[in-house]
């Protein structure tokens, strides 16, 4: 039986590797960036390239994305040449953007007045995911649509979950999102103790790290802040997006979260410093001034 037609919208730091698990694979591929140089690698692969996501969605049986923000979501797909417009009956559009539980269900309901199965399924990784295929993925929508497209999400992902409906994939990446938001307060704020104490930082690492402190972001992000190296496995700039689609999820149920809050306001300030093309352990640039004591 002859493979779908893969599409896949956005060739950034995850997308081209993710794209490239897929070709690898074998399934025929378009391929669309807004910046068609991004797509080089993969067209010199096999892939083709398409002149716009509606171009994609026409030839396409099943179409992934993964852009920016959530108006590049909206734009893509509901826009006059977007892949709802030109998607043909019976395929399947699953967004991997971090973008708005609301949109998600707006696109569903788009999708489905076409004829279209829609996916929400955000991930989680970062790039070395990414690379690795072994992302986290969350899925809202139709079970028997996951299940259907379920052999090409596992070339990229080792954890796949449906947790509802449409939107639910969103809410799960905005809980893991939260999650993130403090623990990395909790990680700067550690080491900024430990450092301002004159302590060993990966000596301290060595030890709290196998303990119940334990965890991605203090041994794998906290080396990095201990070795001063703030480059970008996720953005800081993309991470001020995504806390701010959670609080306002938040406020819409009427939750309180003041941890989240807290955080939103020290990467806001990393981003008016200049620091937004970052990864997210730069937040402990706030905890760092030049005579090496914290500057809350």
């Amino acid at each position: 039986m002859a493979k779908p037609t893969v599409g896949f919208v956005g060739l950034g730091i995850m997308g081209r590797h993710m794209a490239g698990h897929i070709l690898d694979a074998g399934y025929p591929m378009y391929v669309y960036n807004r910046s068609p140089a991004k797509a080089d690698e993969l067209v010199g692969r096999g892939a083709a390239l398409a002149s716009s996501p509606g171009e994609l969605a026409s030839k396409c049986d099943v179409i992934i994305t993964i852009v920016g923000y959530p108006a590049d979501v909206e734009e893509v797909y509901l826009g006059d040449d977007g892949l709802i417009a030109r998607a043909h009956e019976g395929s399947t559009l699953i967004d991997m953007t971090t973008s708005s539980p609301a949109l998600a269900l707006k696109i569903a309901d788009a999708a489905s007045s076409r004829g279209l199965k829609a996916l929400d399924a955000p991930i989680s990784g970062g790039d070395v995911g990414a690379q690795s295929a072994k992302l986290a993925i969350m899925i809202g929508g139709d079970a028997a649509a996951l299940n259907a497209v379920r052999p090409i999400l596992e070339l990229m992902g080792t954890n796949i979950a449906h947790l509802g409906g449409p939107g639910a994939g969103q809410h799960t990446k905005m809980a893991n999102q939260i999650a993130i938001a403090s623990t990395m307060m909790g990680v700067a704020e550690s080491l900024a103790y430990a450092e301002t104490a004159g302590l060993d930082c990966n000596q301290v690492l060595d030890v709290i790290g196998t303990g119940a402190a334990s965890s991605f972001l203090l041994n794998g992000l906290g080396r990095k802040i201990v070795a001063n190296d703030y480059s970008h496995g996720f953005f800081v700039h993309h991470f001020v997006k995504d806390m701010s689609i959670a609080l306002t999820e938040a406020e819409r149920m009427k939750l309180d979260l003041p941890g989240l809050k807290k955080a939103k306001q020290l990467y806001e300030r990393l981003v008016a410093q200049g620091h937004g093309e970052e990864g997210t352990q730069a937040i402990y640039r706030l905890y760092r001034s030049t005579d090496g004591e914290t500057s809350q």
